[in-house]
Order: structure tokens, then C-alpha cells, then sequence
């Protein structure tokens, strides 16, 4: 350990890493088989099928040939005929993900988890494991010695810069970003590569003569507030490197309950999307009673195969938890607002005005009054079994011999929940 090591650490202010895995997907697949992808171009797309995947990450071989996200499978090996194609494995992603957070949280237990691949980390009280940069390098070299995977680490006084300064060396990086760098490292970058910063506002930017980070860090910022309102004030201080948010280790409670799916192949009307829709309403639902929330909205994502996407959304009559309430209400969204003709890639449920079950006022007629008992405890049968047994232990009628169905059943390729609930504390995780 150096010398003199609280010099480093700041009287007033705070030290935070951000922890950012490269290639996740591609670097897992290679440290479980190292001799079939190790150096190799590789890619991981939703559906190998020609025609039909689209990759969702790649390694940085891969990126070397040309290869990159979003890209469709078809055009990816006609660039690089050798590239290797891999089926997702998402289980596997969360047991790495869980692994690799547990890594890090053995420095400091301000550890908070925004995806399956990164993490920030307050570190202002840990100099008893040494100095900002040693403590980097010391998790970056035991993620690699003990899970065989790589990634960037970001150091600086607040989560914003932290953030910017991992995506400065990338794959193995470790970037200090200071306070008193941002004019030299980050002022002459596109607005568009400041973290928050979509293509959409840099293109209003740029329409208001502003292309350089630098330039927004200059600029009037009640001009800022007059095209963006609350987000001009946002968007001068953060190209001034200036971030007050703090690190929260404590998960807070869902905004929302997501789960989407892209089908095997496209399928059209409501006739085929009822089974589908069916079993995201059964993945949601469970995930609803475990959390112990109810929910009060209900919206349905829909996407192309030209990937255009249409999200609509209902409140529900009175608050609720069950799959039978979720998929009536799906369904209604796709008759009403989606065209029979049109063919599907992709259908997502979301629940949306969460509260807690028992701070709710469930509000029953006098019929369903008397089987609301029985429905609960038939919903936490079902749920005691497929969590004891597996998730074909029980299936309803609508799901039976449907292939879309029972590829969300599949716990390694069912698709992707839209935000990060099974990301509790490491040392709680049971993957």
C-alpha cells in the first residue's frame, strides 16, 4: 500500500469508481470456453437465423472487422464470414453479473448496480485498501484472475465523470478524470458522447450551434431552459463536470415491472400474440407478487421486424397483482391500437403506478370478494412450485404447445426484463 494514502482522498467530496465490463456477453461465453472463443470474432444475437438476428453485442475482434450492435446477422458475416454466432445465455449473464458485483462490494458496501454490467462504487471511505488507484487496479486484476473477464474502471470525484472516464480506455482501462480535466479531456468531444446525452438532444444542439461539449459548458443557460426546461440547467453543469447525485446502495423500489421477448419468427394478429402475451403476463405477475407490489397501469411494447416500436399504455380498473387481469388488459392494448396485417418481432408487458400490496385498497365487487382468497393462494401455489421446480411445473391451458411460450419458459434464452430487479445486494444472490 503507498504512502501518505490519505492524500488522496478528499477532506470534503467523494472518490467513485465506475465498473464497466467490456463485451459482457461475448467475454463470459469466452471465459466458459475459452478454446472455442478466446481472440476469436464473436457476436451474440437474439436469433441466429439469418434473416432474422440482430446482434445484440460483440467482442472487440469482432469490432475490429466491423462488426457492431444493432447489426443485422445477414450483413455481419458478410463482413466477417468468420464470425461466430452464440445463442444468449442470460442465466449464465447473471451469475457472472452476481460474481463480479460481489468482487467489488468486498471494498465497499456503497455499491449500486445500474445493469447487468456495471456498477458504481463510493470508495471515499475505504482507504484502508489503499489509494483510488490501487483499489482499481486490484479489482480489475481479481475480475479478471477469478471470473477471466475484462473491463474498464473509471475513477473521479462523482458518478458522471466516473462514468465518462471508464469509457476512455477500453477493453483493460483504468482513467482518473478530474475535476479540473474536463476542459482539456472532454470539451472538444461531440455533445453526443457526453453520458445522458441522446441523439435527439444533440441533434437540437447542434440546430442551436452547438457541437462541442465545450461550447454547451459556455453556453447561456437560460437559453438551455428555454428549449429544454428543467434539463438545460442539467445539461450546462454537466458539461462542466458537475454531478451531485449520490451512490445508493439501496435498490429502490421498481418504477416499473418489465418483461420483453423477440419471437423465434415473426408472427401476426392477436390470434398468435394471445399465448405470447399470456406468458410475459405470467412472467410479470410473478415478479409483481415477489416484490409483494400491486400494480395500477398496464402498457403494451410492440416492435417490427423494420424494428419501429409503438408503446401504449391503460390504467387499470382497481389495482392488481394477478396474470388473468395483466393479459386482459394486454390484449385490449393490441386489438385497439395495433393493425391485424402487420407482422410482430417483438412484444413487451410492463407494469406501471406500483404500491405496496399491503398499503393497497384493492377495491372487489361483492362476486369476486369471495374468490380473491382463493385466487391468492392459488397464484402463491403456483408460484411455491415453479420456483421449487422450474418454470414448466405449471403452465395454464393458453400456454401449452405454443414455441414462443415455451421459449420464455427457458431461463437461458428467455429475453431481457426492462430494468434490473433480480440485482439485490451480492452477498443475497442466490445465481
Amino acid at each position: 500500500m503507498s504512502e501518505n494514502v490519505d492524500r488522496y482522498y478528499p477532506a470534503l467530496g467523494r472518490v467513485i469508481l465506475h465498473v464497466d465490463m467490456n463485451a459482457f456477453y461475448c467475454s463470459v461465453h469466452e471465459a466458459e470456453n475459452p478454446e472455442a472463443y478466446k481472440g476469436k470474432p464473436t457476436a451474440v444475437a437474439g436469433s441466429v437465423e439469418l434473416r432474422k438476428g440482430i446482434i445484440v453485442t460483440c467482442s472487440y475482434p469482432a469490432r475490429r472487422r466491423g462488426i457492431s450492435t444493432g447489426m443485422q446477422v445477414q450483413k455481419a458475416l458478410r463482413i466477417c464470414p468468420e464470425l461466430i454466432v452464440i445463442k444468449p445465455d442470460f442465466h449464465l449473464y447473471r451469475r457472472y453479473s452476481a460474481a463480479f458485483m460481489q468482487i467489488a462490494y468486498s471494498y465497499t458496501p456503497m455499491l449500486e448496480a445500474v445493469s447487468i454490467d456495471e456498477c458504481y462504487l463510493d470508495i471515499t471511505g475505504s482507504r484502508q485498501f489503499g489509494t483510488p488507484p490501487e483499489i482499481a487496479e486490484e479489482i480489475q486484476r481479481r475480475i479478471k484472475e477469478e471470473l477471466g473477464l475484462p473491463c474498464s474502471i473509471g475513477i473521479a470525484p462523482n458518478k458522471l465523470l466516473a462514468k465518462m472516464a471508464s469509457d476512455l480506455k477500453k477493453p483493460n482501462g483504468i482513467s482518473i478524470l478530474r475535476l479540473r480535466d474536463v476542459p482539456k479531456i472532454l470539451w472538444d468531444k461531440p455533445c453526443g458522447e457526453m453520458f445522458g446525452i441522446g441523439g435527439k438532444t444533440a441533434e437540437k444542439l447542434k440546430k442551436l450551434g452547438i457541437y462541442s461539449i465545450g461550447q454547451l459548458a459556455a453556453a447561456d443557460e437560460g437559453m438551455l431552459a428555454d428549449v429544454f426546461g428543467v434539463m438545460g440547467n442539467w445539461l450546462k453543469r454537466a458539461a462542466n463536470g458537475i454531478d451531485d447525485s449520490p451512490v445508493n446502495p439501496e435498490r429502490e423500489q421498481s418504477k416499473s415491472i418489465g418483461h420483453t421477448t423477440t419471437l423465434p419468427g415473426d408472427i401476426q394478429g392477436l390470434a398468435e400474440a394471445r399465448p405470447v402475451l399470456l406468458a410475459l403476463s405470467d412472467q410479470v405477475a410473478r415478479r409483481l407478487r415477489r416484490q409483494k407490489l400491486v400494480a395500477g397501469g398496464v402498457q403494451l411494447t410492440v416492435r417490427t421486424p423494420d424494428m419501429k416500436t409503438i408503446t401504449r399504455s391503460r390504467q387499470l380498473e382497481a389495482p392488481s397483482e394477478t396474470a388473468e387481469e395483466i393479459y386482459k388488459a394486454a390484449c385490449g392494448l393490441f386489438q385497439r391500437h395495433w393493425n391485424e396485417e402487420k407482422p410482430i418481432r417483438l412484444l413487451g408487458v410492463t407494469l406501471h403506478s406500483l404500491t405496496p400490496k399491503e398499503n393497497s385498497a384493492i377495491q372487489l365487487d361483492l362476486f369476486d370478494y369471495e374468490r380473491q382468497p382463493k385466487k391468492e393462494s392459488l397464484n402463491q401455489v403456483m408460484d411455491m412450485l415453479r420456483n421449487k421446480f422450474g418454470e414448466n411445473a405449471v403452465l395454464t391451458a393458453g400456454m401449452l404447445g405454443d414455441p414462443h411460450t415455451a421459449l420464455l419458459r427457458n431461463h437461458k434464452a428467455r429475453g431481457t426484463s426492462l430494468q434490473k430487479d433480480q440485482l439485490r445486494r451480492p452477498s443475497q444472490d442466490e445465481e
